[in-house]
């Protein structure tokens, strides 16, 4: 099969969807692989490595689309990208299409197939391509989140860990999922008081294990969030509804109780955020305020550690792509019904019923581009 990697163009991009490792594995299985021309720079991997490993190396993203029976990618393609997809073709990658009206519709037209990182499962229901940069983006948050607390940067002035005889700052994490625990644990580590929420009582179990007593759980609703507000210095927005777009849990009306100048983290952005007053933004301008509160919604947190981001992803997403090389597309699907969950667009149509949902369209079937009532 050939097998496309173009460069990221997304703003602040660094990622790349293969590693010169995972040329190789494609590559002795007699597979052929096109990289994009300094594809690999911005997570420190050089043409040459590529090439080394068996990759050809060609100068454009249209060479890349225009020869390429799968093309891999990291984030959601932009709209020039879109226009170079076609028919018979297939895109893996993150596409986050619950709050992507306008990219669901480009993707229906293209013809292309479309298979979302985000919502293949494994045998046990998990999202074993979403964990690894929900990982990554849950550290991210509580660090981004700690730096944006310093009054130069439009803070309160605090430091999250406090020092003997101040108090540390108090943190909220709402979601108690891979992004949510990993949040935490950084935060613990920076030793601000954590408090995790969470609607899963045996997730909030597991949780209090992994965390040793050293923060606190708390049943999330809606009255428990209200009450802790007024305390927290910093909150981690950390929901998911796998293919959906995200629960609001904090409204702009509540973010009165808050202190001056606290600073709100949505991680949650890519599926449409978990907070009434979120936008997307990018890490060369990460925030603006609504009434008197920091906002930080960086729609691709992991690709500021590119390095650490790409070999993550790619570890995680390599046996998929040497399974559809392998088997060729359709068998593929055919045979692995987590892989066939990732399928949200095909022959013009939304294949992914939350997705399609959260567009407001129909599923395959009911025609393409069809409105629900």
């Amino acid at each position: 099969m050939r097998i496309g990697v173009p460069s990221e163009i997304k703003t602040d991009e660094y990622r790349i969807a293969i590693t010169p490792a995972g040329v190789r594995e494609l590559t002795s299985r007699g597979h052929e692989v096109l990289v994009e021309a300094g594809g690999g720079e911005g997570s420190a991997m050089s043409d040459e490595q590529f090439r080394a490993q068996g990759a050809r190396i060609v100068p454009d993203a249209e060479a890349v689309f225009s020869e390429a029976e799968l093309v891999l990618k990291v984030k959601e393609p932009q709209a020039e990208e879109v226009g170079l997809l076609r028919e018979g073709q297939t895109l893996f990658t993150y596409l986050h299409l619950a709050a992507e009206l306008e990219l669901a519709h480009g993707l229906m037209a293209s013809g292309a197939r479309c298979i979302a990182y985000e919502t293949v499962v494994d045998s046990e229901g998990r999202l074993p391509l979403l964990a690894p940069m929900s990982e990554v983006a849950g550290k991210i948050a509580t660090q981004a989140g700690a730096f944006m607390l310093e009054k130069p940067l439009g803070g309160r002035g605090i430091l999250l860990g406090g020092v003997p005889g101040v108090a540390a700052a108090t943190v909220l994490v709402i979601g108690g999922g891979v992004v949510g625990m990993n949040a935490a644990f950084i935060a613990i580590g920076m030793q601000a008081d954590v408090f995790t929420f969470d609607r899963s009582i045996d997730r909030l179990r597991d949780l209090e294990v992994a965390f040793a007593g050293r923060a606190s759980t708390v049943y999330s609703s809606t009255l428990a969030i209200e009450e802790m507000l007024p305390q927290a210095d910093l909150v981690i927005g950390a929901v998911l509804l796998p293919g959906g777009r995200a629960p609001r849990v904090i409204t702009r009306e509540q973010l009165k109780l808050m202190k001056p100048h606290a600073v709100l983290v949505d991680v949650s952005i890519d599926q449409g955020g978990c907070f009434e007053t979120s936008r997307p933004t990018t890490h060369s301008d990460p925030t603006y305020e609504v009434d008197g509160i920091t906002h930080y919604c960086v729609t691709n947190m992991p690709g500021a550690v590119p390095i650490t981001s790409t070999y993550a992803l790619s570890n995680a997403t390599l046996p998929y792509v040497i399974e559809l090389a392998e088997r060729g597309i359709d068998a593929a699907l055919e045979v692995n019904a987590g892989l066939r969950a990732g399928l949200n667009v095909q022959d013009g149509e939304i294949m992914h019923p939350a997705v399609a949902e959260a567009l407001g369209l129909s599923t395959a079937g009911a025609g393409a581009g069809a409105v629900r009532e």
